[in-house]
């Protein structure tokens, strides 16, 4: 057990996280992330003809689901059966209208920006990158100055 409740060391994950590249590779599939799930689904639940992003088969794609799935039914289990002690998802605050309001608004940003990006940071950073593309390397590229400039400005600022 001491393996599931541990953190694994950055030369055992990181080769298990860069191995999904080939492995999807010779599966097929070159795209990796979570963001495009989203899509997926509402691809299946809205009708197509009125929104033209939404028109392609979406049945070629759906390990993706499966793996979301998996990430879903993954927490429920590590929550409820391999946890040590109570889990708090969130603080008190957040519960009010005004946290509300927050996580409402910052689901919109993310969700404007893993678009407008064109995929999510997993996305890009695992098989963009593997896979060489141009785009991939200036996201992840941006992703890192923006969470480099943003610790800073928090720590000088609030710090």
């Amino acid at each position: 057990m001491d393996i599931l409740f541990g953190t694994w060391e950055w030369y055992i994950a990181g080769p298990i996280i860069g191995l999904t590249v080939p492995l999807l590779l010779l599966l097929g599939n070159k795209l990796f992330g979570v963001s495009s799930s989203f899509r997926h689904l509402c691809s299946m639940a809205l009708p197509k003809k009125k929104i033209e992003f939404l028109q392609y088969n979406w049945r070629e794609h759906i390990w993706n689901l499966f793996f979301v799935g998996g990430i879903a039914l993954g927490g429920y289990i590590a929550a409820n059966y391999l946890s040590t002690g109570e889990l708090t998802l969130l603080p008190a605050h957040y519960s009010t209208p005004l946290g509300i309001a927050q996580l409402f608004a910052g689901g919109i940003l993310v969700g404007f920006g893993t678009r407008y990006a064109g995929g999510c940071t997993s996305g890009h950073a695992i098989s963009g990158l593997a896979t060489l593309q141009k785009p991939s390397v200036v996201a992840v590229l941006s992703f890192f100055t923006g969470g480099v400039v943003t610790v800073f400005v928090i720590n000088t600022v609030l710090g």
